[in-house]
Parts: structure tokens; sequence; C-alpha cells
């Protein structure tokens, strides 16, 4: 414990143990509330990381109901709360009820005293360490911390990204919407030299054509209607550090031919100027268009492609990354549960077989806004399938050891089979197995022509 004493909130409507919790809990700075409306004024005032309550409470002393929603809106209140709930008469089911809602922990009343402070002081301490666990995130953050990665195809994205950013090679990102192509962009910036210097990011596809080569490059006052001041464009305020180009296959023809020169020379001028200004720039770009197809179809300039694509990072989507989708999901529950104040502790069994399960054709963008819609919504501790918007038919049971070994047999049977044309005894060498025993497991698997 520190040496200053911590507010510590008893919601308790008896005189008596009130009296006798304010002696024997001196270490702490206990502040006390009869009711729920106090109670949540004694939280806003004070800030207590542990709370005492009683289940029991006016205007229903002999009920419940009261005290569990006095918990809960402590919770949303302050989420980081650590909630121990007292129950009379050994009313265990009621306190595993309260635990199933967000409280920390129990004990019964009359209160073994000594036994009460050091479930408080335990509290306390994960309290403490909890705190002191985000402070450490917020001060040491990973260039690489935003992007969580278990899958094989990802991990070799991030192995990419940390080989490139310490160059200055320009770099197109590709992948369809909702992948997180900022996100490796950004990665890829404060991993570079540049990291203290500033990250400019333009969508093209968001800003209309007309006005997109202006916030590019800037003007000079009087450069059109409305230019009222010399106004710097994107381009000049990345000076010295990254500039992040989104959506650039959308770019107009017109504005791909001055990116072009200002890749070639490192000069922009600005609408209505004649002086040339050098920018030292790291350029980043991002793209879920077919840029070849574009290319062919005339839609963007061959000599740009070369330019901005000196190395080409693909980011493949959710549902092509093995094992990724359900700890994604429960960091961004995470979030959630912190920004809207809920107190959502994770998903139940069929919600994370249907997050593996499901295609997800919006990608992480589509994953976020369905988690961050059912912790807002949910009225239960854990987000369900229906939370979610998700159909538990679409949920697949996890694979046995069986069936992935009969998969594998399968699919190697069959590529002994293409690769030989058929030839049983040349894929039986193939295999490594005895002609007999490839004829007994093409029965098995039904590949066999009789």
């Amino acid at each position: 414990m520190k040496n200053e004493r911590q507010p510590l909130l008893i919601v308790e409507d008896d005189p008596g143990l009130t009296r006798q919790l304010r002696w024997s809990l001196e270490k702490y700075d206990p502040v006390f509330a009869a009711d729920r409306e106090e109670a949540l004024k004694q939280v806003r005032q004070h800030q207590p990381s542990v709370v005492l309550q009683d289940l029991g409470l006016p205007p229903d002393p002999n009920g419940t109901a009261e005290g569990m929603a006095c918990m809960q809106d402590i919770l949303r209140l302050a989420p980081d709360t650590k909630i121990i709930v007292v129950t009379g008469n050994g009313d265990q089911s009621s306190a595993v009820r309260a635990i199933g809602l967000g409280a920390w922990d129990f004990y019964a009343k009359p209160p073994d005293l000594d036994v009460l402070e050091v479930i408080i002081d335990r509290a306390q301490h994960i309290w403490e360490l909890e705190q002191e666990h985000k402070a450490l995130q917020r001060r040491d953050v990973s260039p690489l911390a935003d992007i969580i990665a278990a899958s094989r195809n990802m991990l070799a994205v991030l192995r990419q990204v940390e080989k490139v950013a310490p160059t200055r090679a320009t770099t197109l990102i590709q992948g369809e919407t909702g992948t997180g192509k900022e996100l490796i962009a950004r990665a890829l910036h404060r991993l570079s030299d540049r990291a203290d210097q500033p990250f400019v990011a333009i969508n093209c596809a968001a800003i209309p054509d007309t006005l997109l080569e202006s916030e590019l490059f800037g003007y000079e006052k009087g450069a059109f209607t409305g230019a009222a001041r010399q106004t710097p464009g994107k381009i000049e305020l990345a000076d010295q550090g990254t500039l992040f180009l989104d959506e650039i296959g959308d770019m107009p023809l017109d504005l791909q031919a001055k990116l072009l020169r200002f890749l070639q020379e490192r000069v922009i001028e600005r609408l209505g100027g004649r002086n040339e200004i050098p920018v030292d720039v790291r350029i980043l770009c991002a793209t879920h268009r077919d840029v070849s197809e574009l290319i062919k179809t005339g839609a963007f300039r061959e000599d740009l492609y070369y330019r901005v694509s000196e190395i080409v990072i693909h980011i493949p989507p959710l549902r092509e990354r093995d094992g990724d989708a359900v700890p994604i999901a429960q960091e961004l529950l995470r979030r959630a549960a912190e920004q809207h104040g809920r107190t959502v502790r994770g998903f139940t069994s069929d919600a994370i077989l249907a997050i593996e399960s499901y295609a997800w054709p919006g990608n992480i963008r589509e994953l976020e806004n369905r988690v961050n819609r059912a912790v807002i919504m949910t009225e239960n501790p854990m987000v369900t399938c229906e939370d979610l918007g998700l159909v538990p038919g679409e949920a697949n049971p996890f694979p046995t050891l069986k069936m992935t070994r009969d998969n594998a047999e399968k699919e190697a049977l069959d590529h002994a089979l293409s690769v030989c044309s058929g030839n049983l005894s040349k894929a039986a060498e193939l295999l490594g197995i005895s002609r007999p025993t490839l004829y007994d497991l093409l029965k098995r698997h039904r590949l066999l022509q009789v």
C-alpha cells in the first residue's frame, strides 16, 4: 500500500455495521453511502478503487435487486472499480450472480474483519497493478502494438514491415477495404527514422477531384475564388516525415502526372505559384483496387505505378488470416467496453465459433462495427451470437485431429494423382507407400474410379 490513505466506498444501510467498519478499516479513508443515489455521488466525488457493496439496499433492504442495480451503475461510471459484494444468510446464489455481472469478490455477514481486510487489500493491489500496466502501455507502445496477428500470412506481413520501415523505399500497400492498410502505413512510419516527424494522411477517394490538387500541393493567395491566404498542401506539411496517399487508385489522371513529377524531382509548386519548393518526404500509398487492371483500362499511369511500388505489401483479408479473428475481436471488445463504460467481459462459446467461421466480407472494419454495437446494446455480461448479429448455425465445430488428418491425406492423394496423371504406381512411389496401401486409401476417400 502507498503511504497516502486510499478512499474506500462502503455502501451499507446498517448503522451498526457502518460504525464497526469505520474503526476497523482505518488504514483506508472510508466514505459511506446508504443508498444507490448517494453511492453514485460518492463515486463521482472520491473515485474509489474499491467498493464494499451491500446487496440489500433501500427501498428493498430484504431483496437484492437494488444492490445489483447499484453495482452495475457504479461499474458503468467507473469500469475499473473492484466491487466486493456483501451477502447475508449464506446467500451464495446472489454472490455468484453478482460476480457474473461484474463484481470482483464477495464476503458474508457478519464479516470476519481480518478476512475482509485481506480481501480489500488484495483488490486494491490488483487495481494498482492494472493502473500501472495501463500507464506502461501508454508510455511504451510498440510500433506494431495496434496490429494483432497470429496467422502465418499476417506475421509474414509484419516481418516485411520491419524490413521495409527503416528504408526510404516508396511503398504500395494493397488489400481489401477494412483490412487495416492505414495501420500498416502508420507502423512503417513509427519504425522509420522519421518517427518523430509528421505523418500526414489523405484519402484520394474522399476528396472531390476539383479540390484534391489544392489539398495535395497547396495554393497561393488569390489562386482561385476563395483563396484568401497562402496555404501549404499535404505534401508540404509532411516535409521531413511521411505522406500516406490512401486509395491512390482513385486519383484522377491529370493529378497522377503532377504527382509523378514530384516523385521524380522532389519539388512542388503551389497552385497559383511560380516558385519550386523542395520537399523531403517519404511516400506510402494504399489501394483496394487491382492496379494492373486500372493500367490496362488506362485509368492509372504505368510509369506512376512503378514509382509508387518500389515495395508492395499485400494485406490478406480477415477470412484468410487463420486464428486472427477471435483475438482481434477480444481486443476490440476490451476497447469498446472501456470507451462506453460497459462491464461486458467477453464472448460466449457460440459467439467465438461464429466469429471464427464467418467470412467477414467487410474485414476488420465490419468486425469492429459489430463488436462495438454489441457492447453498446447487449444486456448480458457476455456478448452472444445474437448480439453480434451472426447466425449460430454459421459456426462450425473445431476440427478434430482425425478430421484434420483425413483432409490432409485426401489433399496429398489428390495432388499425387494429379502430378502423376492418374498413374497409381508412380503416385504410390511419390507418396512413399506401397500400391496396395494407396489402393486402400483411395477406396477410403472415395477417390478410386471403378
